[in-house]
């Protein structure tokens, strides 16, 4: 896909770079991610792949603008109050670059909608808030074959993956899925909304830019991925840690137990 001259002036400082360049670029533009939430993560992963020049970014959120999402939503404003985040992401993005599409989905991603919205798209980023929406992306991601970037934030940690459970390993065996590193959601209720526990505005920064790194990396095949391996970062030490993770044959994905009735686990 060619670039135009303000592309190639545009992304510059990408052309250059060897592990890019303009035949990474080009794949960068004919890219299609769909982002799962535009809130902490969202915000800033947003903004870093419209500005890296991913041709076309899906947003899926069903929420409306707060003034307590304005300490870490960098993608939101004071004069988006009350409105939909996909409509001020949209604004956010056409201001940043022009080149990239924007295809606004104002709703929840369900188990129910999951299979239909990821079809559209060659990868899936998901910053979503809660356990069921991420079992459903990743469920749905495992069946129609797109790879997973996946994030968590916490009070003063978050946590990064890349799932990409339909493709086999070096050794042959399948890759984890999302439910090889977590089987089942918590108990409801075990684990405070971020509304009563609290996070730290800027680590939502750092993860979601680090997901945008993820995706990036997995659009042009530079780099090792993180398959199979969960990157941890502790912003109390700014400390990160990697745990490896690896299938396990129990998981109703890809396992032994597969064709189990995957609801049930949710």
């Amino acid at each position: 896909m060619a670039l135009s001259s303000d592309e190639v002036e545009r992304y510059a400082r990408h052309l250059v770079l060897r592990e890019v360049g303009g035949p990474g670029q080009a794949r960068l533009k004919a890219a299609r991610v769909l982002v799962v939430g535009a809130g902490g993560l969202g915000a800033p992963l947003i903004q870093y792949l419209a500005a890296a020049g991913i041709g076309t970014i899906g947003v899926a959120d069903d929420d409306t603008v707060s003034l307590s999402n304005l300490q870490r939503q960098v993608i939101h404003g004071t004069p988006d109050l009350g409105r939909p985040k996909v409509d001020s992401a949209a604004d956010a993005v056409a201001r940043l670059n022009p080149h990239v599409a924007f295809v606004a989905h104002p709703l929840r991603l369900t188990a129910e909608n999951a299979a239909d919205l990821i079809a559209d798209y060659d990868l899936v980023a998901d910053g979503s808030d809660n356990f069921a929406t991420r079992y459903a992306v990743s469920d749905a991601c495992f069946h129609a074959k797109r790879p997973l970037v996946t994030a968590a934030l916490g009070q003063f940690d978050g946590s990064l993956t890349t799932i990409r459970a339909h493709e086999t390993g070096a050794d042959g065996r399948p890759n984890p899925t999302y439910r090889c590193l977590f089987p089942t959601p918590p108990p409801p209720g075990s684990v405070p909304p971020c509304a009563e526990a609290g996070v730290l505005g800027a680590l939502a920064g750092i993860m979601g830019s680090l997901m945008a790194l993820e995706v990036l990396r997995a659009v042009t095949d530079f780099g090792e991925p993180l398959v199979g391996r969960l990157l941890m970062v502790d912003a109390r030490s700014l400390r990160f840690e990697t745990l490896a993770y690896a299938w396990d044959d129990a998981n109703p994905l890809s396992g032994t137990a597969a064709g189990s009735t995957i609801a049930s686990h949710i």
